[in-house]
C-alpha cells in the first residue's frame, strides 16, 4: 500500500506544513471564539495530519460510504484540531471554521456532535469514544466483514478512565485487528500533570497486559508516527500507539506549561504564534480511498413472528423480552448484546438462536453500553440487557448516547423490590427516574407477557435511546395476543362510569392494582385500573379520564424509589391541569432488605393492602 512506503523528503515538508495549518487553524477559530482547547489541539496536529494524508481512507464526499474508515475524537475537547482537519480536506469553508466555531447555531460546536456527517458519535464526556469505537469495530470484523479501521484520537487523561480498559479488554478477546487507539501523552491535563506523565513504559505495558499490540512513538516525527500508523493498519489484533507529544507543541510562548489547558490565545499572542508557524494556509488534502465495497445486503428478513402466551398463565417479563427478541432475529439488523447476565435476561434466547449477532461484553457495562451505540452506527439495532440497577453504572454512556442520537434499545430486567431475598443492591429502584431523564427517550414497563412482547416488537424501529423494563417473578398474562400497545398508550383494565377512584401502576403493581380492586369491590368501592405502561411518552388523555371520572382521586403506584419514577410523570402530566386532583403516591420509601416479593412490597407499602388503605383513604368523606 501506499502508507507502507519510505516518505520521501518533499513528501515529509509538505506533511509539516499540512501539521502547521492545522495549527494555525486550531488557533484562529479558538481565538475568535473567546473559548476551546487549541494546546490540546496544538499537541495532536503532526498525528493527524499523517493520519489524514496517508492511512485514514475515507471519501469525504460520501461520509456514509460502507467501506469508509471511522475516525473518532475519544479527546473530544481537540475540536478545533477535527474541524481544521474539516477544513483541509475541504469538507467546510475557512469562513465557516473561524467565524462559526462555539457559536450560537453553528454546527462546529465546542464537542464534536453528529450534526456534522463526518462525526460518528458525540464525545466529549472524556473514555467514551475509544468503547463506542469497538461497537463500530465489531461490527466491522463480525457483520459487515469489510477491512475498514477504526482510528480513536485518545488523551493521555482520559487513560484514567476504567472505560478505556474496558474497551481494550474487549477489543483483544474480539481480536479487533482493525481498531487503533492513537494516545496523545502530552503529560498535561486540566489541572496540571496527568497521572504518568511521559512515563510511555508503563503505558506500554498496561496495553500490552490486555492483550494489545503498543506503539511508542514520537508524536512529532512524521515518519515515525508514518511507521506507527501502517503497522497499525497490519496487525494481527488491536493497537494503541503511544505518542510522546508536547502541550502546545509549535507555540514557544505556551509548550509544555501548565495552565493552558481549554485557554484561547488572546488575539496578541495568537498573532505572533501564526506568525510563527508561517501564517495562514489553505492547504488541501485528499485522503487515500477506500476500495469499493459491495452493496449491502438486504436488512429486511422475515417479519418477526412475535410469540403468543395463554390468557392466565404466569410468564415473567422478562421471559417474554427473551422470546420476542428471538423473533425479532429474523431481521438481519438486529443484534443483541449482554453483561454476562444473558441466562436472567433471557438474552441467551436470542444468543442461542444467532450466536453470530450475539456479543458478550461481560461485567463492562459502560462498554455494553458503548458498543451498542458503536453497532448503531453501521446500521444495526441493538439491542443491550442487564439488570435494572446495573445500568447506573454506564448512565453516562447512556446520557451521551441520546446527544449522539444514537438508535439502541436498553433492557433492565429484576427492577424493584420484587426480585426478592437478593437484597437492595440487585434492586432497580432508580431507573425509570434515570431513563425518563434521558433527552428524547422512551421508557417503558409493560406488566405481562403479551403486553412486554408486543412492546419489544416495537423497539426495533423506534428512534432514540428506549429503555424497556422488565421483572424477575412471573405473573399472569392479562391480555388477548391480539391486543395493541401502542408507545405512549396505556391500557384500562377496569372501569365504569360510577369509578370512585383510579388506581394506576406499571408492571408488578399493575396486578397489586387488581387484587386491591377486587378487594375494594367487596366494599362497595368501584376502583378503575390503569395500567400505564408507557412511562415516557405518557397516555395524557387517559390520565384525564381518570381524573374528569373519579372526581380527582388517584393511587399511583410503583415498585420504585418515589422521586423521578412513575408518580413523578403523573404529577407532571397533570401540573396545569385546571382541575383538583388529589394524588395518593405509593413507592419504595425506606431500603430494602431481603425477603419474599410480597414481604417485601407490603414492607415499601406498595402491596395489595396499602393500596386498598390509600383508596379508602381517598373516598373518605372530608371532615
Amino acid at each position: 500500500m501506499e502508507a507502507e512506503r519510505t516518505l520521501r523528503e518533499e513528501e515529509l515538508t509538505r506533511l509539516g506544513e499540512l501539521a502547521a495549518q492545522l495549527r494555525v487553524d486550531a488557533i484562529r477559530c479558538s481565538t475568535r471564539a473567546g473559548s476551546g482547547h487549541p494546546t490540546s489541539s496544538l499537541s495532536a496536529a503532526d498525528l493527524l495530519a499523517v493520519l489524514i494524508s496517508r492511512h485514514l481512507r475515507y471519501d469525504w464526499a460520501d461520509p456514509r460510504g460502507r467501506a469508509n474508515d471511522h475516525l473518532i475524537f475519544s479527546k473530544g475537547h481537540a475540536s478545533p484540531l477535527l474541524y481544521a482537519v474539516f477544513k483541509a480536506v475541504g469538507v467546510i469553508t475557512d469562513q465557516e471554521l473561524v467565524d462559526t466555531y462555539r457559536q450560537f447555531g453553528s454546527r462546529l460546536q465546542g464537542h464534536p456532535t453528529p450534526v456534522l456527517p463526518w462525526v460518528d458519535v458525540a464525545t466529549g464526556s472524556l473514555g467514551q469514544g475509544l468503547p463506542v469505537g469497538v461497537g463500530i469495530a465489531l461490527a466491522g470484523r463480525y457483520l459487515d466483514h469489510l477491512p475498514y479501521h477504526v482510528w480513536a484520537l485518545c488523551g493521555d487523561s482520559e487513560m484514567a478512565e476504567g472505560s478505556i480498559w474496558e474497551a481494550l479488554d474487549k477489543a483483544s478477546h474480539y481480536g479487533l485487528h482493525n481498531l487503533t487507539a492513537i494516545v496523545d501523552v502530552n503529560r498535561f491535563g486540566q489541572r496540571g500533570p496527568t497521572e504518568l506523565e511521559w512515563d510511555l513504559d508503563t503505558y506500554r505495558r498496561r496495553a500490552e497486559a490486555f492483550g494489545c499490540q503498543a506503539l511508542v512513538v514520537d508524536g512529532h516525527d512524521l515518519a515515525a508516527i508514518d511507521e506507527a500508523l501502517g503497522r497499525a493498519r497490519r496487525s494481527t489484533g488491536p493497537t494503541v500507539v503511544l505518542a510522546r507529544t508536547v502541550k502546545g507543541k509549535g507555540v514557544p510562548e505556551v509548550e509544555n506549561k501548565p495552565g493552558w489547558h481549554g485557554k484561547p490565545l488572546k488575539p496578541e499572542l495568537a498573532e505572533r504564534a501564526v506568525a510563527a508557524l508561517g501564517g495562514v494556509r489553505q492547504l488541501r488534502v485528499a485522503s487515500p480511498r477506500p476500495e469499493p465495497a459491495p452493496p449491502a445486503p438486504a436488512r429486511t428478513g422475515q417479519p418477526p413472528v412475535l410469540p403468543r402466551y395463554d390468557k392466565g398463565a404466569k410468564v415473567a417479563t422478562r421471559n417474554a423480552y427473551g422470546d420476542a427478541l428471538r423473533a425479532l432475529g429474523s431481521r438481519p439488523d438486529v443484534v443483541a448484546l449482554d453483561g454476562e447476565v444473558s441466562d436472567s435476561t433471557r438474552a441467551d434466547r436470542f444468543a442461542e438462536a444467532y450466536a453470530d449477532r450475539y456479543f458478550e461484553m461481560f461485567i463492562a457495562e459502560q462498554q455494553l453500553v458503548a458498543a451498542a451505540v458503536g453497532l448503531q452506527v453501521r446500521g444495526y439495532r441493538p439491542f443491550a440487557s442487564t439488570f435494572a440497577a446495573f445500568f447506573s453504572r454506564a448512565y453516562d454512556f447512556v446520557r451521551m448516547a441520546a446527544v449522539s442520537r444514537a438508535d439502541i434499545t436498553l433492557a433492565g430486567s429484576h427492577a424493584g423490590v420484587e426480585i426478592g431475598p437478593d437484597g437492595p443492591s440487585q434492586m432497580g429502584l432508580e431507573d425509570l427516574a434515570a431513563m425518563r431523564a434521558v433527552q428524547g427517550s422512551t421508557v417503558l414497563c409493560p406488566s405481562d407477557a403479551v403486553s412486554c412482547a408486543a412492546l419489544v416488537g416495537q423497539l426495533a424501529d423506534r428512534g432514540g435511546v428506549t429503555y424497556l423494563r422488565t421483572m424477575r417473578g412471573a405473573y399472569p398474562v392479562l391480555y388477548d395476543n391480539d391486543d395493541a400497545f401502542p408507545i405512549g398508550g396505556s391500557k384500562l383494565l377496569r372501569g365504569g362510569d360510577d369509578d370512585r377512584v383510579a388506581l394506576i401502576g406499571v408492571g408488578v403493581t399493575v396486578h397489586n392494582c387488581l387484587a386491591a380492586a377486587d378487594e375494594l369491590a367487596r366494599e362497595g368501592i368501584r376502583a378503575r385500573v390503569v395500567d400505564l405502561y408507557s412511562v415516557k411518552p405518557l397516555d395524557r388523555e387517559r390520565l384525564l379520564d381518570a381524573v374528569r371520572g373519579t372526581d380527582g382521586r388517584l393511587v399511583v403506584v410503583e415498585d420504585h424509589y418515589p422521586e423521578g419514577g412513575l408518580g413523578s410523570a403523573v404529577l407532571e402530566a397533570l401540573a396545569d391541569l385546571a382541575e383538583p386532583v388529589r394524588v395518593a403516591h405509593l413507592a419504595v420509601r425506606g431500603l430494602p432488605t431481603s425477603g419474599t416479593p410480597t414481604e417485601l412490597m407490603d414492607q415499601a407499602g406498595i402491596g395489595v393492602s396499602a393500596i386498598v388503605a390509600a383508596a379508602r383513604a381517598s373516598v373518605a368523606p372530608s371532615r
